[in-house]
């Protein structure tokens, strides 16, 4: 059975608006896509952006009328906000297992000598490996971006046995999780999303990871204990801000671990942490920048 797609472009302050309209229309699935090629970075905390031009696209079941459809989302949409909605592009679509075909871009990735990222519908390829089980449809970070894989690249790197790890801003989990897999003792996850808590927390399930292992707040419910190893990838002016406070988070000696930072905000963000850590040299990839570092003894 085809599908009827209406693609709508939209800017951030009325596409959530139009998702929803769109559902109580009747669409079986709504979406939004960047309209310009427009990279969308983590957002800052409390936040959730969008692309500045957005497209969102809705199914619906192929027996309802276009044009009558077409009408009654314009009518709808001038009733709730008393504007002219845009354009509407129409096209039918062939039926398909859209949840399959998602599925099928997602393979396990190697980091480092020891850690995979594997989707949870996959085999893992090295059984001996740190292998960490994650549904991108829950994950608000899968791996694939060059912030996370940064950051992933170190934690392989070291010797995490029996440390105690903050991932500050944890979305889905991953580098906390991946600290675990690969012999931390205990996991702190702060993130403002209540959202990004649950999907912590359902991949720490799908990976066996014991409840009193993980522990997941909301930054005005965190612990106040210091850790050993200090994870943030965020950006660049939240990490500025949030400075004064991972660096009372993080023991003597311990370690920082900072990303989301683009290449032209690296000295800015390093000044930020030099009163209480001793920098290393970024690490690059791409535009994106890692930042470590050594709180002091003193």
């Amino acid at each position: 059975m085809p599908w009827i797609q209406l693609q709508i472009p939209a800017d951030p302050d009325n596409a959530d608006q139009l998702e929803d309209l769109l559902m109580e229309m009747g669409a079986d699935a709504v979406s939004m896509e960047d309209a310009a090629d427009q990279p969308l970075y983590e957002p800052d905390p409390g936040t959730t952006p969008l692309w500045s031009q957005t497209t969102v696209t809705g199914l619906f079941q192929s027996d309802r009328d276009i044009d009558q459809l077409c009408a009654d989302v314009r009518d709808a949409w001038h009733q709730a906000t008393q504007q002219t909605l845009p354009d509407i592009d129409v096209t039918l679509v062939e039926d398909k297992d859209w949840e399959r075909a998602w599925m099928d871009d997602f393979e396990p990735l190697k980091f480092g000598e020891r850690l995979w990222i594997v989707p949870s519908w996959h085999d893992a390829p090295d059984p001996d490996a740190a292998n960490l089980m994650l549904d991108p449809g829950l994950a608000f970070g899968t791996g694939t971006h060059p912030t996370t894989a940064l950051c992933l690249e170190w934690l392989d790197g070291q010797d995490m046995q029996n440390r105690q790890v903050t991932d500050y801003g944890c979305g889905s989990g991953i580098l906390g999780l991946a600290a675990l897999l690969l012999g931390a003792d205990h996991v702190v996850g702060v993130d403002t999303d209540p959202q990004a808590l649950d999907a912590s927390r359902e991949n720490a399930r799908r990976n066996g990871v014991a409840d009193d292992r993980l522990n997941l707040y909301l930054p005005e419910n965190e612990p106040n204990a210091q850790v050993d190893v200090m994870l943030a990838n965020i950006l660049a002016q939240p990490l500025i801000g949030l400075a004064p406070h991972l660096a009372k988070l993080t023991k003597p000696g311990g370690d920082l671990v900072l990303s989301g930072i683009l290449s032209h905000q690296a000295r800015e963000v390093m000044a930020a942490y030099e009163p209480w850590f001793i920098m290393d040299e970024p690490e690059q990839r791409e535009e994106w920048i890692r930042l470590t570092g050594r709180r002091h003894n003193g």
